[in-house]
């Protein structure tokens, strides 16, 4: 799972009778006051009887530890139950499970199924298979499109991940890649959040998720084989582009940065679009923005030193919303681009 900060459980109504629905519902209410124990002993039933909505939610019981012991496998049992079922969000939380437990070739076409409806953790760990050729063909211009679609959607280690293949990728392959985000992005509109809970028919929201491993450990990306290495065969289907070389490609010179007309002398906000290992890649992603993006015609670009990372940031900005304002035309100009509203 991925850190939600601030994200509550979307509403789903169940499809099953009413009183199973009401049931599942008091179930949440009694999550929602920290009773776990009590939820998880009125979604059990429910879950042994067949009820999706129960099962998710007996999963995500067993997942996070409570109410019951943590139990990795019993969540991941409870989320296939349900993913059978086609419950969506099972589906995306079953084929994390299974990943997180080592099963990567059997996560694979459930990763499929997550990222044909945008679901942003999927399109992460599915997106560093793709890179690493990690039970799947290499594929690093669906790869870069896929960890573009999460860094986009505001997941934290996408936005590393994607940095860490700025490394690999040459400029050609990562403009494909883009191409293709925005193709998703087309196709596939808002992602969801992460939902907790299913079935809260009543209105409640869930409560905030924990941290999670996807999110904050893994997947990571390897080192890249010389050329000559083996490529695993594709068993689940044709990559969406011809995989590159195995060999690193090296990264093109990038143009430089235009010369700002005048240094930043007011506004207390700026517009962050993206964070680069090298930074001649972030040069290049605002040379191109400038051509796409009209809004950020006034701005100056800004390098921002942070560790290893140079992040690509532009101002100044006068306010937190007109930050959001710009933010939103950029996107609407360069579909797949990642832009936060950022302090200075």
């Amino acid at each position: 799972m991925v850190r939600a900060c601030g994200i509550g459980a979307a509403i789903i109504i169940a499809l099953a009778p009413a009183a199973a629905r009401a049931d599942v519902r008091e179930g949440v209410e009694a999550w929602q006051r920290g009773d776990y124990k009590k939820a998880v002993e009125t979604w059990r039933p429910l879950a042994i009887g067949g009820d999706a909505d129960a099962q998710f939610n007996l999963a995500q019981a067993y997942k996070l530890g409570r109410g019951v012991p943590l139990d990795p496998g019993l969540a991941e049992q409870w989320f296939g139950k349900a993913a059978a079922q086609g419950h969506p969000q099972a589906e995306a939380n079953f084929a994390l499970a299974l990943f997180q437990n080592g099963k990567r070739d059997e996560a694979v076409p459930w990763l499929e199924k997550a990222v044909a409806r945008g679901e942003p953790r999927a399109q992460l760990v599915l997106g560093t298979m793709l890179f690493n050729g990690d039970s799947v063909t290499r594929d690093w211009v669906r790869a870069y499109a896929l960890i573009t679609r999460a860094t986009a959607a505001g997941i934290p280690k996408a936005a590393e991940t994607q940095a860490q293949m700025d490394q690999y990728i040459d400029t050609g392959l990562r403009q494909q890649g883009l191409a293709l985000a925005r193709q998703y992005e087309s196709q596939q509109g808002g992602s969801p959040p992460p939902t907790e809970l299913a079935g809260s028919g009543s209105g409640i929201r869930g409560a905030e998720l924990p941290p999670s491993r996807v999110a904050d450990g893994g997947p990571a990306l390897r080192a890249q084989p010389s050329t000559g290495s083996a490529t695993p065969a594709n068993r689940h289907g044709p990559a969406t582009s011809k995989p590159p070389s195995t060999k690193p490609a090296p990264v093109a010179t990038a143009a430089p940065a235009p010369t700002p007309s005048a240094p930043i002398t007011s506004g207390g906000w700026r517009v962050q679009l993206g964070a680069f290992r090298v930074e001649g890649n972030a040069r290049s992603l605002w040379a191109d923005l400038l051509r796409r993006a009209p809004a950020l015609g006034r701005l100056q670009p800004v390098y921002v030193k942070a560790g290893a990372l140079t992040r690509l940031q532009a101002g100044p900005i006068a306010s937190n919303a007109e930050a959001i304002r710009i933010c939103a035309a950029v996107k609407a100009a360069a579909p797949g681009t990642a832009c936060l509203p950022a302090a200075r």
